[in-house]
C-alpha cells in the first residue's frame, strides 16, 4: 500500500515532524490539550504585551494595557476602560 503524501500546514516545519506533533496531540488527554492551549494563549498574550512595550518604551503599564485592549478589542472598549480608570482615580 502506498503511503499518502504528507504536506506541512506550516511553512517552517518539516511535514513528518508536524504529523508527529499532531499524532501526539491526538493521543493527549482532553486535560493535556486544554493545558497546552492555555499555555499557548498565555505565551501569545505575553508576546503581544512585550511588542507593545518595545513600540512604546516610555509608556506606563496602564498605557500598555490600554493599547493592548485597543488593538485586540477595539478603540471603543479601550476608551471606555480609559474613562473608567480616570473616574476611579478622582
Amino acid at each position: 500500500m502506498r503511503r499518502p503524501v504528507i504536506r506541512a500546514r506550516s511553512a517552517d516545519t518539516d511535514p513528518e515532524a508536524e504529523e508527529f506533533q499532531f499524532e501526539l496531540l491526538r493521543r493527549a488527554t482532553p486535560t493535556r490539550r486544554a493545558t497546552l492551549a492555555l499555555s499557548l494563549t498565555d505565551t501569545v498574550l505575553a508576546l503581544s504585551r512585550r511588542a507593545i512595550r518595545r513600540a512604546l518604551p516610555d509608556a506606563s503599564e496602564d498605557e500598555v494595557r490600554l493599547r493592548f485592549v485597543e488593538l485586540n478589542y477595539g478603540p471603543e472598549l479601550a476608551e471606555g476602560v480609559r474613562r473608567t480608570l480616570a473616574a476611579q482615580r478622582r
